[in-house]
């Protein structure tokens, strides 16, 4: 394994060969993976602005995540993820993480590279991704949100996606074997209080998956 601290990355690697990597893999591997194996339908694209960099905020339910978010909303987006698994066991999972242009946040002790590197892909024509639950939940309700997600949209200046990820029940092993559905909401203004971007991003993420939105703040 590659011995590196990919919180911090730089904006020459979100470059023309990754950006083409990147558009190649939504074309030739998620499209098809998606529609032959989850029967993928995707909803609500008409509420982003042609050109327009976000940060896209998905509810977090699996793996799929990533680049079903990235399918629907048929842009380069960035995602932050956790540290471990620019190291894990899975090469394949490794490969993808690092050459889809993921950047690493510890998610106990948030490092400052993690942060410049947010504020150098705003040099870039790359949109953000962060998952606001932190991490992967199967359960059917919202009830912990992090707020970093909201500081790093104002301090970029990116108003907010919200994307559910619905009727996601397992991996699919054969075709047609499972049925999802991906929803963009409506964008949430950078521009609203802290609070109010919070529980927008939870009311919605449960209007849009049918999730029950148990959040306090």
């Amino acid at each position: 394994m590659e011995d590196r601290n990919y919180s911090r990355r730089y904006p020459k690697e979100y470059g023309f060969f990754r950006s083409l990597f990147y558009r190649l893999f939504l074309l030739i591997v998620v499209g098809p993976v998606g529609k032959l194996l989850y029967d993928i339908k995707i909803e609500g694209r008409e509420n982003l602005e042609k050109g327009k960099k976000y940060l896209f905020a998905p509810n977090h339910v699996s793996y799929l995540d990533p680049p079903f978010t990235s399918l629907a909303a048929d842009r380069k987006v960035a995602y932050m993820a956790k540290q471990e698994l620019f190291t894990d066991k899975s090469a394949l999972l490794r490969f993808l993480v690092i050459n889809l242009g993921a950047f690493a946040v510890n998610r106990d002790n948030p490092e400052i590279a993690t942060f410049k590197t947010v504020f150098d892909l705003l040099k870039t024509d790359w949109s953000l991704g962060i998952f606001p639950q932190g991490k992967i939940s199967k359960e059917n309700q919202i009830t912990t949100v992090h707020k970093g997600f909201v500081t790093i949209a104002k301090k970029a200046k990116f108003d907010i996606v919200p994307v559910g990820v619905c009727g996601f029940d397992g991996y699919s092993k054969k075709i047609f074997g499972k049925h999802m559905t991906v929803k963009v909401g409506e964008p949430i203004s950078y521009k609203l209080d802290e609070d109010e971007i919070i529980t927008t991003w939870a009311d919605r993420i449960c209007q849009l998956t049918g999730m029950e939105n148990k959040l306090e703040l």
